[in-house]
Parts: C-alpha cells; structure tokens; sequence
C-alpha cells in the first residue's frame, strides 16, 4: 500500500522591511507633522547628453538622451529616471504600507508608462510653449501585486500608497523651485 503525497505549496515572500523601526518612524511623523529631510545630488555633463548624477557614497546615475535626441544611448534618458524615482517611490510605499497592515508580499512589480514630448527642443528655438504644455502629460502606473491578502486588500494597499507617495504629490503638485547660477 502505498501513501498518498499531497502537494504543497510554497511561497517565497519578498525580503521584509523593520516593522518596528518603521512604525517608530511613523510616530516620529505624528509627533512633528512638520518634519523635513533634504535630498542632494551633484550632476556632472561629461559631454553631449550623457551626464553624471552622485547621490551620496553611490555609484552615479547615468542619465543620456538616445539618438534621435542627440545622444548615445548609453543609459536611460531624464525622463525614464523620473518614472523610475516615481516607480521606486510607490514600491518603497507599497511595501511600508504591507508591513504596516502585517501583510506578507510575494511579487511587487511596477510598469510605468509617460506621455513626453520636446516640440520646445529645451527652449533652444524650437515651438514656442508655455509649462503646462512641456513635460509629462499623462503617466500610467500598473501594480503587480501579490501576497498574503485578498485582492481587495492589496487594492486598498497600492490605493494608499499612491495617496501617500512623495514622488507621486511632487509630481501631481506644484512645488516652489528655483534655478539660479551657482
């Protein structure tokens, strides 16, 4: 007589983040609603397009314009390292949002998609536009999302994530930005 093997299933949940730690950087935030951090990067042209960004003790980002724009294509242009912060930023969100709900994730994936175009050729004669009419016009996100949840929940996860998500309000909200000679 031979015994009947049930099959199991297993899952590799994704590398989790310090709950502890992020519930007491959470409180820090109830606390001073006021609190700020500062970002700061350096960037560097090396010629042509292709230009250098140091972030901190990193490697530097790479950022190039393809061919048709006059550059190398030797890595991703401005606009794709914008969806890329916005991508990294809704994940990074994702995630704590997960954690804090308790729920295990098994897959996080974004594709992000923007409509761009430069008809300004970057203000160097080209049309004549005013600043709502430049940069992105429409951006898509799609989540692939999976995990120890109901889809509902994984929803309401992604949902809060996006409401709550530094990139995506900078991006959706007017900023005061200045540029000014070094």
């Amino acid at each position: 007589m031979s015994a009947v093997i049930e099959p199991t299933t297993v899952k590799a949940y994704l590398r989790p983040i310090d709950r502890d730690g992020l519930m007491k950087f959470a409180a820090a935030g109830r606390d001073n609603p006021a609190r700020r951090g500062t970002n700061k990067v350096r960037t560097v042209m090396e010629g042509q397009y292709r230009s250098l960004s140091y972030v901190g003790h990193h490697a530097p980002v790479v950022v190039d314009e393809p061919p048709h724009l006059f550059g190398e294509d030797t890595a991703p242009a401005p606009g794709e390292i914008v969806l890329s912060a916005l991508g990294g930023c809704l994940a990074v969100g994702i995630t704590a949002v997960a954690t804090w709900k308790e729920v295990k994730l098994t897959k996080l994936e974004l594709f992000l998609e923007g409509d761009i175009g430069n008809p300004a050729a970057w203000g160097a004669g080209g049309a004549e536009m005013l600043p709502p009419q430049m940069g992105f016009q429409a951006i898509r996100v799609k989540v692939a999302l999976e995990g120890d949840a109901s889809p509902e929940v994984l929803a309401e996860i992604v949902k809060h994530a996006n409401f709550y998500s530094p990139v995506a309000n900078s991006m959706r909200n007017p900023i005061a930005m200045s540029v000014d000679m070094a």
